[in-house]
């Protein structure tokens, strides 16, 4: 079922969960997220379904008749990341975008198991509380995991898949860290650089997005597992249309063994190829909506 609700709703008495290092840290990030929800630049619905892995938090923006199109962000971040799209994309689709259980957004710090049913159980849920019987499917990098695994297990329910820099496909990389943890070890706790060698953005116009990556790692336990990586016999079953979007100098992520496999294995994909970018692709909204339009009437 769903309810409406205000994202980040909290009492002094909560435990904090132990996917932010202090209280006063998961405050700092509830109250940013609703910063970001305040500016929101469309008209937007605020809802909380109801699931087996707790309260999952969406807004609805776009005509209510419009084919629907979820959004899944990636590790660390909430749907703040879409609120340079949404403006393009809610006026040709009812969009959803969907805080990621376990991550620092509004939705339940439960962290379903990768790699076994519960992400898929998770997403049924999610599914059933909106109305939804099938939908189109953006995700980025962890979020991008999450709607291939679903892809995969339940074909007959995504009409089309746009993926920013998917999870599962590629070798994930760790030379990154060693840029992360260095400056530490020495004493440099130089959190804007770990956070440049990561994602890949520089530039002074990037600025608010590293302010708020800094913010998050400062206060926030992200998930430390190894992604489960999809064989090439499950990605030759994803029925359903495929974008892929990689950057060639994704520190993270082997996004020239993404796209290899992708374009081997996926019977219906598409796949672009950023040179100079690194993990964090951002300003692909035209792209994505003119995939998602091109497949919207697919049955």
């Amino acid at each position: 079922m769903s309810t409406a609700n205000r994202s980040g709703s909290s009492t002094a008495n909560d435990t904090v969960p132990p996917i932010y290092k202090s209280a006063a840290g998961q405050a700092a990030i509830r109250e940013r997220y609703r910063e970001v929800l305040r500016d929101w630049p469309v008209p937007a619905e605020q809802r909380t379904i109801a699931t087996r892995e707790g309260d999952t938090f969406v807004l609805v923006s776009g005509p209510e008749t419009a084919p629907p199109v979820l959004l899944l962000h990636g590790s660390g971040a909430n749907s703040g990341t879409w609120r340079g799209d949404i403006p393009s994309w809610a006026q040709h689709f009812r969009v959803y975008a969907v805080d990621l259980v376990g991550e620092p957004g509004g939705s339940a710090p439960s962290r379903p198991k990768l790699g076994t049913e519960a992400i898929a159980l998770w997403f049924d849920d999610v599914l059933a509380g909106l109305g939804l019987s099938e939908t189109a499917v953006v995700g980025m990098s962890l979020g991008g995991w999450h709607a291939l695994d679903y892809a995969i297990r339940r074909p007959e329910r995504i009409t089309a898949l746009a993926l920013l820099c998917p999870g599962g496909i590629g070798k994930q990389r760790y030379g990154w860290l060693l840029k992360a943890i260095v400056p530490r070890l020495l004493g440099r706790r130089d959190l804007r650089g770990s956070a440049q060698a990561t994602t890949g953005l520089y530039g002074a116009e990037l600025e608010p997005i590293l302010d708020d990556i800094v913010l998050t790692f400062t206060h926030f336990n992200p998930r430390t597992e190894r992604l489960p990586r999809f064989t090439d016999e499950q990605l030759r079953g994803l029925s359903m249309p495929v974008l892929a979007i990689v950057g060639d100098q994704d520190a993270m992520l082997d996004s020239a063994e993404t796209a290899r496999r992708i374009t081997a294995s996926v019977p219906d994909a598409t796949v672009l190829m950023l040179p100079g970018v690194g993990h964090a692709i951002l300003g692909q909204t035209e792209p994505v909506l003119n995939f998602l339009t091109a497949h919207a009437d697919r049955k």
